[in-house]
């Protein structure tokens, strides 16, 4: 299904200013000097250094499907929130993500709201979709169901940045709150989170919290990748758009006609718009009507933190339209490649430049089914567009006054950019030669195939692109016509100018069969040849500088390959292999150097370009120096770890080559059947650029290259791969056009007078034959229902095809076959095809009965090719058989191991071809086996296998199995167990031991897997089969003697040195009860009261609680504990049986894994040796012949045993409900018996504390798996599965590391440490020094034990529960178990007491963890004593305390209210206080009036009782979460008190003035007077005193209120005088006192000053003050203007009175 094709691209550097006439004189100049790519740097290597050629394998890139969802599972813890910024505030935290949003509960009236919820989002998506989603939490101030609540503050980052991260977390970190629509404003609050991201099958690490004040330091612990600094600023992100061009033609279809039937004409049909999403936030440039080749000239600004946690922006032509918009391309600008963060770095910039957009095919259809690559998933299939776009960022100074404070998106218009900003405008030359098209998929049908070639829309026949306005044709006129692109009958059409135009598609052509599936096209003598001229701008040096070090990168890379494989094999010298890769890395390095600081300025270069060479340059100055330093340093001893920091510069070339700016885009192939197009192929333009300097041109330019098709899209169809060798060059074009086409030059000199009808060029013919060895392959894909396959291979090399023959019922098939193809041609240099060979494809196919073979995978690989003139011998010949890995789709399905030779048949025939040896021993008929020299060196082995029995089969076809026998395969020769006769009753086998004899290659690395196979035997002799597991290595099995001199170890006297062990009890008295969180720091000025710890006191949890802190003790393990013992299968070992198909779209390693084809499994194990077995063996004392290799192995008889089962809490459950919790009960199932805690569900509870232990019975072999879950209590329906996870009893019993009980640190037979073990630590050394033939221990005076010649020494005292002291040696026999794995020979660890941590998982939701539960299990064999009664882990009642708080006085408190007579300022003030979560419990003093002073007298009292858990340092709270809830919530809470002062107002809402927290466990200690209480002691609080009130129990002194101002600072807003007192719940009952001032113990009523009564009290006093104080001056202002103008009345009151008096003369 290949095809492939030859193409050379060149481009002649653009100084070449030679004239005309000189061509000629050029070609044979080069025609003389020896091509320097016919010798490869690889084979030259592989020649010298004796390492097997490298060239052998392929390098064939199977692409992971990006575009596959995945289940992804985002779980946020919000813990806290501090520092918000508001007064008296509701807050309530939102968690959004992409359009999902949660809210945690509301908190009442605080600044640092409690929460501790935990939230867990579900996405199915694929990986890149994922990882830019934005993950935002936001806190909301007063949200109620009415109104949406303001917004305080948010934090934005990408889900990719999270999986960044170490173990995928984020873990109690803080993150900072902004505001969005004020960024001056700086931070406002942190919120506390935990956040992970999980894909499916990644496995989570919990981590042990750190002590709470290391997480209290806020700024050392804020939720940022490693890299970013703390103080993130503002900055604008300024994307510059100003055309596009190139866009498809939309609806061209259906519509188009409609259209113009209305309109009456056609116009363009498209309405693009830009659209830009970064952060969380689009930006959209406005819509030109109708536009092919659209300019906008727009800016989007985007304001955002620098650097922002979002890594991708996205990049969008869309198409507008009435009624949806289309996604025409898409382009992501990863913001880590346009910037660099080191000191010398510099902000993301790019452009101005063109990007290249790809996506579906560019005929347009109503349903275009690949409208996902336009939107940016997947691997694009065709040109979509450029686009011209620049980014710029600027950091703000947000201080200036001028800055806008909003994040809104803007749109602004730009100026114009002028033309050549981009670079000069060239003509690019394409030229491009099919040598063979084969393995085309035989259902394309015989229809004519041709191919096309494009390189952007030149090319394409459906898109004329027009030239660049820029360039003058040569005598023409001037004007623009279309290069048209002319196929068929008139290719030889010539221009006017002379000029010929382009021919991109190859003539059409019947195909020929091939063989059953393929066809090939008969190109034989006549290559078909392409070629297109196309213009762009000269961007050429990105190219060339990504080049040169694509060239390195590939050379590190297959030196590293190289290194890996000789360690792999265990060849020797793999360091000097390395110092060779380094050496050539460091001269790669200044090749590079040199190269690139040669670049002449040329117009166009960006300042992205500019900053990428210097940091290319740097990068690889130093890299060189490092590679230098390191090839020093590279010792056999640090190989490995120089290997990796190799890879890491490979990383780092990778990521630099990567170049952001595009250039020329990429050349698409289609191929063409019947005008459908069916497959295509991508060839990125750079690997085929010329350029005159070598290390500059791409890696395939002028190669003959095999190509392998891709059907659109669909992947895991009947592959169209179609292999197909194109030779490709580029060429600048000038007067002179076709300089640098060395090949064919016959042909080429006729180019430019006339075109051949059908442009085809012929090449030497050589004639090889190819051998192909096949040995064998393994872990194949699995394609019958039974869970196996009959593969067979079929190998194709150019046209000719050959299979292997059938091998029935196996996945590991040894084939030992050699398939000779005679007479292959191929065209070419002799040169090139040695070193660059065309490229073997192996299919592998399951043959069925009836119908088609089914495809089940394909490897390709590349033959050692000799030439007629070489020697047939070392280094190269013959070729070693080496692994190759099989895809199928995207997955690996397997391995398959062969070698390949392709031999040159010279002049002289056959004959002097190297003969073929085949072992002589064996005849198979016309199969030829693999000859001697290649075929593996055999010598005898013996394989002993255990059989123990046979676990958990599952039914098979609807009946049970019943009588099951295991067979046991491996190279042809096998064995079968014995037969179970009722599975039912006992699945174990009865006999156990048998063996076999096997020939086994001597490399232990080509070893064949082995086999096994379940079958059921049925009556009448009819077999089943159940299930079958191959072992593909069988390393681990493999049995080495040791030396004779070491295996005796008491002769060895230098080694049995006396090691006095000093025994030392671990946490006997963890440090008293806070948890062993060991004594605080002392702080200056602090007493700490130390009390002597009360042994009564201490329980299982103080143990606990005290080894997470220290890890000691009671292991608290991180995980499971079969991960630290290696699964317990220290000799039996667990074999999981698969039946069924593969499912199609997974790995095969995901398809092991898969739950549905595991049937059952098989317990035993396997011991491989050579022959001639060695006799000091067998003359050991009591050895047993018939157990072989497996001596001292207990028998597989049934046992009866109680199975403890404690669990003690589980973690970060799924939420099952849809409020976001669950209510979870514990299940435990074993064997028959199943235990369902239903009536101790824990109510809405995430993280529920059970402490239960259980008790079962069981019977090993039968109830060999205990399963635990987690089950979701329901009111009504059923209870659903949270998850669960699977313990497997029965190796746990047998290992010989005890993890049936584990071991304690210390021994003590009364209290919270009893030994638990019916077992005494003496009575469990001597069976382990008995059952490892060695002498008892002897305990000798003083406090020692002998045991194998060493000494150790312990305590011999021990207490009984009365304080009687007596003699034992309990101790010392227990420090030695604790140190067992000192013992030589038979020693190894021993399972310590222990609490595991194990994944719950969901059948529903594989691999994805559903939470974690901390559980042990203890086993006690029924023969032995009874264990004592189960250890009392029930979780610990919280203790009952009360708090009392006494407000004696106020200070400065703020003065809110103006008197409305007096204008006076005063206030009413009162203080409220409350300690737990919510303001239920709330209390308020009476309320001081009219204070003055800010002065305030109460002696008042809260009082507030309260549970708590001194371990956790919580307050535990009951309460229904709503009306409707059915029952209680258990809330734990941190224990702070809370006190706040009004200002009481009759009319309106009381105001709120200022507030103050106390943790209880950690607040400063009060002032002693007001005046030298100060805003420091809440600011500075780390400078601060401490106290604890939990010790102290009662303090008094000034505390500060304080508040924000309108700059959001703190202020100080008013002290206040109080006594805290905390008494236990028994004390209180003990010494009662009333609330507030009632009694008992009244307290006195205050002495306010008579002023603070209300004024109509004293209504004179009132007046007084009134007119005396306040008012004076406007009371004699007023009596003045009376008196004036009661004067002025009574003058015109009298006035006409006098005038008549003083007329008349009265």
């Amino acid at each position: 299904k290949f095809i492939t094709m030859k193409r050379s691209k060149h481009r002649a550097s653009k100084d070449d200013g030679k004239g005309q006439d000189e061509p000629a004189i050029l070609e044979t100049e080069d025609m003389r000097m020896p091509d320097p790519d016919t010798i490869s740097l690889a084979s030259v290597t592989a020649v010298t250094t004796n390492v097997s050629n490298k060239r052998s394998k392929p390098d064939i890139k199977i692409e992971p499907s990006a575009g596959r969802p995945v289940d992804f599972q985002v779980s946020v813890t919000v813990i806290e929130a501090r520092q918000l910024v508001g007064l008296n505030m509701d807050p309530v935290v939102c968690v959004e993500i992409g359009d999902e949003k949660k809210y945690t509960s509301m908190k009442e009236s605080t600044n640092c709201p409690y929460y501790n919820e935990y939230f867990v989002f579900d996405f199915h998506v694929p990986p890149d979709v994922m990882f830019d989603k934005i993950l935002k939490v936001s806190v909301i101030h007063s949200k109620n169901l009415l109104r949406s609540g303001t917004l305080v503050g948010s934090f934005k980052l990408d889900v990719g940045t999270v999986y960044t991260q170490p173990e995928h977390q984020f873990f109690h970190k803080w993150a900072t709150l902004c505001d969005p629509d004020d960024i001056t404003a700086g931070c406002k609050g942190y919120v506390k989170c935990d956040i992970a991201v999980v894909a499916k099958g990644d496995t989570v690490k919990t981590q042990h919290k750190a002590n709470e004040t290391d997480e209290d330091d806020i700024e050392g612990n804020l939720l940022l990748p490693e890299d970013v600094p703390a103080e993130r600023q503002w900055a604008r992100f300024y994307v510059k758009i100003y055309r596009a061009e190139g866009l498809p033609k939309m609806n061209t279809s259906i519509m188009a006609n409609v259209k113009k039937a209305f309109i009456g004409e056609n116009k363009d049909l498209v309405d693009p718009y830009v659209q830009v999403q970064f952060a969380g936030q689009k930006g959209k440039t406005s819509i030109q009507k109708s536009s092919y080749e659209p300019i906008w000239n727009e800016q989007i600004v985007f304001t955002e933190q620098f650097p922002p946690l979002c890594r991708r922006m996205k990049v969008q032509i869309r198409d507008s339209d009435k009624v949806n918009d289309v996604a025409i391309g898409t382009h992501f600008i990863d913001l880590r490649k346009i910037a660099n963060d080191g000191d010398k770095g510099f902000l993301p910039t790019l452009g101005p430049a063109w990007v290249n957009m790809y996506g579906s095919t560019r005929s347009y259809t109503l349903m275009d089914e690949y409208q996902d690559l336009n939107e940016g998933l997947g691997e694009g299939v065709s040109f979509r567009a450029r686009l011209l776009i620049n980014l710029a960022v600027e950091i703000l100074d947000t201080s200036s006054p001028e800055v806008m404070s909003s994040t809104e998106v803007q749109v602004e218009g730009v100026p114009n950019i002028s033309d050549n900003a981009t670079g000069k405008i060239e003509e690019f030359f394409l030229f491009g030669c099919f040598l063979e098209a084969t393995m085309i998929d035989r259902k394309i049908g015989d229809k004519p195939i041709n191919f096309e070639v494009t390189i952007g829309n030149y090319g394409s026949e459906l898109d004329t692109p027009t030239k660049p306005k820029t360039k003058k044709r040569k005598g023409g006129d001037g004007d623009d016509e279309e290069s048209e692109l002319i196929h068929g009958s008139s290719d030889e059409e010539v221009d006017d100018g002379g000029d010929m135009t382009s021919v991109s598609s190859t003539p059409p052509m019947k195909p020929v069969i091939t063989d059953r599936n393929y066809f090939h096209l008969p190109y034989f003598e006549r290559k078909p040849c392409i070629y297109i001229k196309s213009w762009w701008q000269d961007q050429r040096r990105r190219l060339y500088n990504a080049n040169i070090m694509d060239r390195i990168a590939d050379k590190l890379e297959e030196g590293l390959n190289d290194v890996q494989e000789i360690i792999k094999t265990e060849k020797a010298y793999p360091e000097r292999r390395l110092r060779g890769v380094l050496e050539e890395l460091s001269n790669g390095c200044s090749t590079f150097v040199t190269l690139a600081n040669n670049d002449q300025n040329q117009t166009g270069k960006t300042k992205l370009d500019r900053e990428r060479l210097k940091l290319c340059m740097q990068e690889l100055e130093n890299m060189g120096q490092q590679a230098k330093n390191m090839r020093s340093q590279v010792k056999k001893s640090n190989v490995k770890d120089k290997i990796k920091l190799a890879q890491n510069f490979l990383h780092k070339l990778r990521f630099l080559t990567d170049e952001p700016q595009h250039s020329v885009p990429d050349i698409y192939i289609w191929m063409i059947s019947n005008n459908k197009r069916i497959a295509y192929a991508r060839v990125p333009s750079k690997d085929i650029l010329f350029s005159p300097v070598e290390e500059e041109t791409g890696k395939d330019c002028g190669k003959v290259q095999t190509i392998f098709f891709k059907v659109r899209m669909n992947a895991n169809s009947e592959n169209v791969l179609k292999t197909f060798y194109v030779r490709i060059l580029i060429l600048k074009k000038g007067p002179y056009h076709l300089i640098s086409l060395i090949y064919y030059e016959d042909f080429l000199t006729k180019l430019p007078k006339q075109l051949v009808m059908n442009l085809s060029v012929s090449l030497n013919l050589q004639i090889f034959q190819l051998r192909v060895h096949i040995y064998q392959a393994r872990s194949l894909f699995a394609a019958d229902s039974t869970g196996l396959s009959d593969p067979f291979a079929r190998v194709f090399f150019s046209t000719h095809s050959q299979v292997t023959e059938v091998l029935n019922e196996t996945l590991c098939p040894t084939w030992d076959q050699l398939l000779v193809f005679d007479n292959v041609e191929l065209y070419g240099e002799a040169g090139e095809l040695r070193d660059d060979p065309p490229i073997i494809v192996i299919e592998i196919y399951d043959q069925d009965t009836v119908g088609k073979a089914d495809f089940m995978g394909r490897t390709f690989a590349k033959p050692i090719t000799k030439m007629s003139d070489e020697h047939y011998g070392p280094p190269r010949f013959p070729p070693q058989l080496e692994y190759y890995q099989i895809y199928r789709g995207n997955g690996t399905a397997g391995e398959m191991l062969a070698a390949f030779e392709l031999l040159q048949i010279g002049p002289a025939g056959k004959a002097d071809l190297p003969p073929i040896d085949g072992p002589s021993d064996f005849d198979r008929g016309p199969i030829l086996p693999v000859p001697i020299g290649i075929r593996p060196v055999l010598s005898k082995y013996r394989i002993e296998v255990l059989f123990w029995g046979l676990r958990d089969l599952k039914r098979v076809n609807l009946a049970q199995v019943d009588r099951p026998r295991v067979d046991i395969e491996c190279a042809g020769k096998g064995i079968q167990s014995a037969l179970i006769q009722n599975y039912k009753k006992n699945p174990n086998f009865s006999t156990l031991v048998k063996w076999f004899e096997v020939d086994l290659p001597e490399n232990e690395l080509l070893h064949p897997p082995l086999n096994i196979r379940v079958v059921d035997c049925r009556a009448f002799g009819r077999y089943t089969l159940v299930g079958s597991n191959a072992v593909t290595s069988l390393r681990k099995f493999i049995y080495r003697p040791s030396d004779k001199s070491v295996s005796n170890w008491s002769a060895m006297g230098v080694y049995a040195e006396i090691k006095a062990v000093k025994y030392v009890s671990l946490v006997d008295k963890p440090d008293d009860e806070k948890g062993g969180k060991g004594k605080k720091k002392r702080k200056k000025g602090e007493e700490v009261e130390e009390e002597e710890l009360d042994e009564s006191m201490l329980d299982w949890w103080s143990k606990y609680f005290a080894s997470i802190e220290t890890l000691k003790d009671v292991r608290a393990m991180k995980e499971e504990l079969e991960y630290q013992f290696d699964s317990f299968e220290d000799w039996l070992h667990t074999f999981n049986l698969y039946r069924g198909k593969c499912s199609d779209d997974a790995n095969v390693e995901q398809n092991a894994a898969d739950e549905d084809r595991l049937i059952g499994k098989f317990k035993g194990s396997l011991c491989i040796y050579k022959v001639p077995v060695f006799d000091e063996m067998s003359r050991e004392m009591g050895f047993d012949s018939n157990m072989g290799m497996f001596q001292n192995i207990p028998h597989n008889d049934t046992i009866n045993i109680i199975v403890r089962v404690y669990v003690v809490k589980a973690t970060e459950l799924h939420p099952a409900d849809i409020n976001g919790k669950a209510d979870p009960y514990i299940a435990i199932k074993l064997g028959k018996t199943e235990i369902k805690d239903k009536e101790n569900y824990i109510s809405k509870q995430l993280n529920p504390v059970f402490g239960k232990s259980f008790d079962i019975e069981a019977t090993l072999p039968m109830d060999s798996t205990l399963t635990v879950s987690i089950y979701d209590w329901d009111l009504v329906g059923t209870d659903d599965l949270i998850g669960e996870t699977k313990i497997d009893l029965e190796n746990r019993y047998y290992s010989k590391h005890r993890p049936t009980c584990g071991l304690s640190g210390s021994y003590a037979t009364h209290g919270y440490n009893v030994w638990r073990d019916p077992l005494k630590p003496t009575q469990i050394l001597a069976k382990l020094c008995k059952d490892g033939k060695m002498d008892p221990p002897q305990y000798g005076p003083g406090g020692r034990v002998k045991v194998a010649n060493r000494v150790y020494t312990g305590p011999t005292e021990i207490e009984d529960e009365n304080g009687l002291k007596k003699q034992t040696d309990e101790h010392l026999a227990l420090a030695v178990l604790n140190r067992w794995e000192d013992i030589p020979r038979i020693g190894c660890k021993l399972v310590p007491e222990h609490v595991e941590t194990r994944s719950l998982l969901n059948p529903d939701k594989p691999g994805m963890e559903q939470g974690r539960i901390e559980l042990w299990v203890d086993m006690f064999p029924k023969d032995m004593p009874a264990p004592g009664p189960a250890i009392d882990i029930s979780p610990r009642k919280p203790k009952k305390f009360e708090l009392r708080v006494i407000v004696w006085n106020t200070d400065e408190v703020v003065l809110e209210d103006d008197d409305i007579f007096t204008g006076e300022k005063s206030s009413d003030i009162f203080v409220r206080g409350w300690l737990k979560g919510q303001q239920e419990d709330k209390q308020d003093t009476d309320v001081h009036y009219r204070s003055l002073t800010g002065e305030g007298n109460f002696n008042w009292r809260f009082i507030y009782p309260f549970d708590y858990l001194q371990a956790e340092e919580k307050i535990v709270i009951s309460k229904k979460e709503s009306m409707f809830s059915w029952d209680e919530t258990e809330y734990k809470i941190p224990a702070r008190l809370n006190l706040q002062v009004w200002d009481a107002d009759h009319f309106s809402a009381d105001d709120f003035l200022g507030a103050i927290e106390l943790d209880l466990n950690r607040f400063p200690r009060g002032a002693k007077t007001a005046k030298q209480c100060s805003i420091d002691m809440v600011i500075n609080e780390q400078d601060m005193p401490m106290v604890n009130l939990f010790k102290q129990k009662r303090i008094k002194g000034w505390w500060p209120f304080v508040a924000r101002d309108e700059n959001d600072e703190l202020e100080i807003t008013g002290k206040v005088e109080a006594e805290l007192q905390l008494l236990t719940g028994e004390e209180a009952e003990k010494s009662p006192v009333g609330e507030g001032r009632n009694e008992p113990e009244p307290l006195e009523k205050p002495n306010r000053p008579d002023i603070t009564f209300l004024w109509f009290l004293s209504p004179l006093k009132a007046v007084r003050h009134l007119i005396c104080n306040q008012y004076k001056w406007l009371v004699i202002k007023i009596v003045v203007v009376l008196l004036l103008l009661a004067m002025l009345g009574l003058f015109l009151y009298s006035m006409p009175g006098y005038m008549v008096k003083k007329l008349l003369g009265a």
